[in-house]
């Protein structure tokens, strides 16, 4: 089962919601509850789902969930039994039902779970903090400064430097993660509005398989409901940025200043350079090279030698380069 790193406030009766949502509801009994709220692929019984406009329904849906989307979308679906809340703006919805179902567990509440456990032979510098539920494998090494959240479990031979913050983050053996970097907390996720914008409440996790590398000042944000996962062996330079959802195969690393922009998946075996910026929802294939200070917009096939801004194949750049810059 997996760690909690939230509270679910449910089962949430619909009529509550469309107290706090302008939405109109279809298929659904004015007292019908619901457990939880979760993204299109990990849709459970009894549990509410979104569904924006240029996304297609994928998952078998039975008449145990309902889905949010706008009237639109609905008019574009095969199966008219679905339960369906509808709506203007998916994201606003997604926004407040975020928030109707989570929320952080409280100071009372981490004191209530069960102390840390710690394996043998670790190092723990006494001015680090290890809150209430973390589970601490054998022969790990814990910096001065470092702050580990409730739940987290971090694995054998893992190092843990100064500074660094981890929380709602599941760290896998040999892992080392570097000084001052901050892991899992909140994504850049949230609903614009004029006065207050509405924070979406992200109840995904950190995974960090085995043998990963993360430098020092690196953030990696927690996913929003879905995992941000970084695979084995893959090595972040220092100052590196990872938004909420990105999935990252194995061997690959990633040059110093590099960022990652939420929900983008990159393969196996994928070199990166310096100061590059990746867009969001994009897909990155196998044995792919960047460039150092290449902005990546598009999905790259596996293979894919490229570079420039936007990134473009290595030997057009080179050719357009020449053309432009080298005098004959």
């Amino acid at each position: 089962m997996h760690p909690s790193f939230f509270k679910n406030l449910g089962p949430i009766q619909i009529s509550k919601i469309k107290k706090i949502l302008d939405c109109e509801t279809l298929n659904i009994a004015h007292n019908e509850i619901f457990n939880n709220f979760l993204g299109i692929t990990k849709i459970s019984n009894k549990s509410i789902s979104f569904l924006n406009d240029n996304e297609s329904l994928k998952n078998n849906i039975t008449s145990d969930h309902a889905i949010i989307c706008t009237r639109k979308k609905f008019e574009s679906l095969n199966n008219k039994n679905l339960k369906v809340i509808i709506v203007c703006n998916v994201q606003e919805a997604v926004a407040i039902i975020s928030n109707i179902f989570y929320r952080d567990f409280n100071e009372a509440e981490i004191l209530e779970f069960k102390k840390p456990v710690i394996g043998n032979n670790c190092v723990i510098n006494k001015k680090s903090i290890l809150e209430n539920g973390t589970i601490i494998g054998n022969n790990v090494s814990i910096g001065y400064g470092a702050f580990i959240g409730h739940n987290c479990s971090i694995g054998d031979n893992s190092k843990i430097e100064s500074n660094a913050i981890i929380t709602n983050s599941i760290i896998g053996e040999n892992v080392v993660v570097g000084r001052n970097s901050s892991i899992g907390q909140n994504g850049f996720g949230f609903y614009m509005q004029d006065g207050e914008n509405i924070n979406i409440y992200h109840s995904g996790r950190v995974i960090l398989q085995s043998n990963v590398s993360i430098g020092a000042g690196c953030t990696i944000d927690r996913g929003s409901f879905d995992d941000t996962i970084i695979g084995e062996n893959t090595y972040f330079d220092n100052l590196c940025h990872i938004a909420h959802n990105v999935q990252i195969g194995r061997n690959s690393a990633f040059a110093a200043m590099t960022g990652i922009a939420g929900s983008t998946k990159i393969g196996n075996n994928v070199l990166v350079g310096g100061q590059v910026g990746i867009a969001g929802h994009i897909t990155i294939g196998n044995n792919v090279q960047i460039a150092a200070k290449s902005g990546v917009f598009d999905n790259l096939p596996d293979g894919s030698s490229v570079m420039g801004n936007p990134a473009v194949k290595k030997f057009t750049f080179i050719k357009n380069y020449k053309k432009t810059y080298v005098r004959k």
